[in-house]
């Protein structure tokens, strides 16, 4: 692949988030809005617990897509069309197969529902018809979908992103219609599961048109497994891994409904929701770089990677503290005026929460360069995670609920992830000493815990109650915000490695080539 072709596919990814970023922002708060009044946060809660009751059955796919993704990224340097086709048609026959596991152990979960959610107030139909409507629209993405993984490893996100997104909007803005001038759940149900088969359809024939020598076939699939062995033994290592994200990032709603309630899910929902929307404004963007990086990698120039590596992290450490700052004294207020002070969460689950969205901002670099070179081999390091995650969580929740079940994700992280997962890249990968990433990520978190506290008492004294209504919340917001972000930014830029060339190559996709 050409330098010129991966930085303006790196662009173009970016650009589309960006766009379908701020269509969809206020949407969110709004549909949420309308939902909670119109349905009740109960049925918001109860298809939150769904979807990610169905997210643990999604582990089934056991890291493939990752690994055929890595395999397909130096054929698509290369060009050959041949070995990619293979690729994705044995990517294809391992989906049909994996298909059919998750229907089969989704109609045995079905079993227990009346187990699971024996205390809930809404009669069995609506569960159960949503449960299969949820689980139809999974299954589209392994029998009809497959070939999608083509457009992630050639970066060509954007097209995945394009037609994603807009059937979402789409489908939220109908879906908020009905809802408000009919209150009916199973219309609301009928809706998700009509828009995932549309856009399986849409994005099947963009998919055919980008791609016309595309021409898969999963029995021959079936046959070139054998050939590959690579992605199975990716696969063994990736599947723990997988494991220990759900557990890590996509369990809370889970465990909240069995420590909590179901209404709590709601309301954790409601915060999860707002630290989604802004992280999502730029992890879509870096992530976007993704497959960028690993045909750097493939090139094995260490001192451009190490040079890129630094340089993406000031990126990281710069947004994770903006974000962290501005939510830590803005998401209060925020909720207050939007949904009413009933659904603020206590201070001690904000601040947890915001411990883990920190760590988890800040580790993408260091995840996507090990995934550049395939460092998935630590199985211990993610069975050591997920262990220590889902033990402190079933304790710790017992007592302290959702600040609990927090409590078990950061001191599962802190171990792995912050001091882990830096050594394995370092020696694995980059082949250098562990001491020079820590003499570079030290003065990351000193600025930030210095600029944190500076800034906070300040916002003790701003004359401004952003209680009071939105334009306060937003005048308030700019006094604060706007100078946090400038003294952190200019004492990465003074003291941070890789800051000061960070800066001089706006955008940050030509970090790739330059």
């Amino acid at each position: 692949m050409s330098q010129e072709s991966r930085v303006r596919k790196s662009l173009l990814n970016a650009r589309v988030n960006l766009i379908f970023y701020f269509l969809t922002l206020a949407l969110s708060f709004f549909s949420r809005k309308i939902f909670l009044d119109t349905l009740g946060a109960d049925f918001v809660g109860l298809t939150g617990t769904l979807q990610n009751l169905l997210g643990f059955l999604n582990l089934a796919e056991l890291g493939i897509g990752t690994a055929v993704s890595f395999n397909l990224y130096k054929p698509i340097q290369e060009g050959n069309r041949e070995k990619i086709i293979d690729l994705v048609s044995v990517f294809g026959s391992l989906y049909r197969y994996i298909g059919f596991a998750i229907m089969g152990i989704a109609i045995i979960l079905s079993c227990f529902i009346p187990l699971i959610f024996k205390n809930t107030i809404f009669d069995y139909g609506i569960i159960y018809f949503a449960f299969f409507s949820f689980l139809s629209s999974s299954l589209i993405g392994y029998f009809i979908n497959y070939r999608q993984i083509l457009l992630s490893a050639d970066q060509k996100n954007y097209v995945v992103a394009g037609y994603f997104q807009a059937g979402n909007i789409l489908k939220c803005i109908v879906q908020m219609y009905l809802a408000y001038y009919y209150t009916n759940y199973y219309i609301w149900i009928v809706i998700e599961l009509v828009f995932g088969i549309l856009y399986s359809i849409i994005l099947n024939k963009k998919i055919n048109k980008i791609y016309p020598w595309l021409k898969t076939n999963i029995k021959i699939g079936n046959t070139k497994r054998k050939e590959y062995p690579e992605i199975i033994r990716y696969t063994r290592q990736i599947f723990i891994h997988k494991l220990k994200d759900f557990l890590l990032t996509q369990s809370d709603q889970i465990f909240i409904f069995a420590f909590v309630s179901l209404k709590m899910v709601a309301y954790y929902g409601n915060y999860v929701l707002i630290t989604g929307r802004l992280t999502q404004l730029f992890a879509t963007t870096l992530d976007s770089i993704g497959a960028g990086v690993g045909n750097l990698v493939a090139e094995g120039n260490r001192t451009k990677i190490l040079n890129v590596f630094w340089e993406l992290m000031f990126v990281r450490y710069l947004i994770a503290g903006i974000i962290v700052f501005s939510i830590y004294h803005l998401i209060t207020p925020f909720i207050c005026l939007w949904l009413g002070r009933e659904y603020i969460l206590d201070q001690l689950i904000l601040v947890l929460l915001l411990l883990n969205l920190f760590i988890m901002i800040t580790r993408g670099t260091i995840d996507m360069f090990n995934g550049a070179y395939g460092n998935y081999g630590d199985i211990w390091a993610a069975w050591t995670e997920g262990g220590i995650n889902l033990g402190v969580t079933i304790i710790a929740a017992s007592f302290w609920g959702i600040s609990g079940i927090l409590l078990g994700k950061i001191l599962s992280l802190l171990p792995i992830i912050v001091f882990w997962k830096p050594y394995y890249l370092f020696k694995s990968g980059f082949m250098e000493r562990y001491r020079l990433y820590w003499t570079g990520a030290i003065r990351y978190y000193i600025v930030f815990g210095c600029s944190f506290l500076i800034l906070h008492f300040v916002s003790v004294i701003i004359p401004i109650n952003p209680y009071e209504n939105f334009y306060s919340l937003i005048l308030y917001s700019c006094f604060l915000v706007f100078p946090f972000a400038i003294i952190y930014g200019i004492g990465l830029v003074l003291f941070a490695k890789g800051a000061r060339s960070a800066i001089l190559r706006i955008p940050y996709v030509k970090y790739i080539i330059k």
